[in-house]
């Protein structure tokens, strides 16, 4: 592929990986990018650029305000995954451990309880291992 058609020389793409970074720290962002192959590349270049390059670079929000938005929908979602990476992500965004918590009561209201219930299990996990302590 020509250089100029390389998705990683777009203004786009240079501003997702910044965010990204930013938000989910070099080590995530370095392992994710490490890992990606021939087949999954083009995802990994469509989350940097689309989720971290548009939507979390546009103004308006701030991160500690995306970072909540963000973890209550993927606690309603049910993506656990992302929900651990994402409060782990706060320690950048500035979203507290009381955003967190308010952020999960809406979603057990809104999305339901057991949904609310496997993220806050998922967030005292998390808690639990950037403090350095065992997990009960």
């Amino acid at each position: 592929m020509p250089m100029d058609d390389d998705p990683k020389n777009t203004s786009r793409y240079r501003t997702g990986l910044e965010v990204r970074r930013s938000v989910l720290g070099d080590q995530h962002v370095d392992r994710a990018v490490d890992a990606a192959t021939d087949f999954d590349r083009p995802f990994q270049q469509l989350i940097t650029e689309a989720a971290w390059g548009t939507v979390w670079a546009r103004p308006g929000l701030s991160k500690r305000e995306r970072s909540i938005v963000t973890l209550a929908l993927l606690a309603a979602l049910g993506h656990d995954e992302e929900v651990a990476m994402h409060v782990r992500a706060t320690a950048n965004t500035g979203a507290s451990r009381d955003d967190i918590r308010e952020a999960f009561l809406h979603v057990a209201i809104y999305a339901g309880v057991p949904a609310a219930n496997r993220a806050f299990r998922i967030a005292k996990e998390v808690f639990s291992q950037m403090d350095g302590a065992p997990h009960a």
